[in-house]
């Protein structure tokens, strides 16, 4: 089995994951592997252009108007 080491880890979040430990009836470490399983595990619903568009949605985007297209497209070359 592999093992992680988390540094920097907030007293305040530790000290929840204690509280949610204990009355799950689990040691800190098991409550973090079911943590992890249980957000890795959860099937995504969304694509993830609509997850990305919901994430930024409201955060005052900036519309930018295009010029129209005056050039015919180029011919791709695929001919010798």
């Amino acid at each position: 089995m592999a093992s992680i080491t988390i540094r920097n880890l907030d007293e305040q979040l530790k000290a929840q994951l204690r509280m949610e430990a204990a009355r799950h009836g689990h040691s800190m470490e098991e409550e973090v592997r079911i943590i992890l399983r249980n957000a890795l595990n959860r099937p995504q619903t969304k694509g993830l252009g609509t997850r990305i568009r919901e994430r930024f949605a409201g955060e005052g985007g900036i519309e930018i108007e295009l010029p129209p297209r005056c050039d015919k497209p180029r011919e791709p070359g695929f001919g010798s």
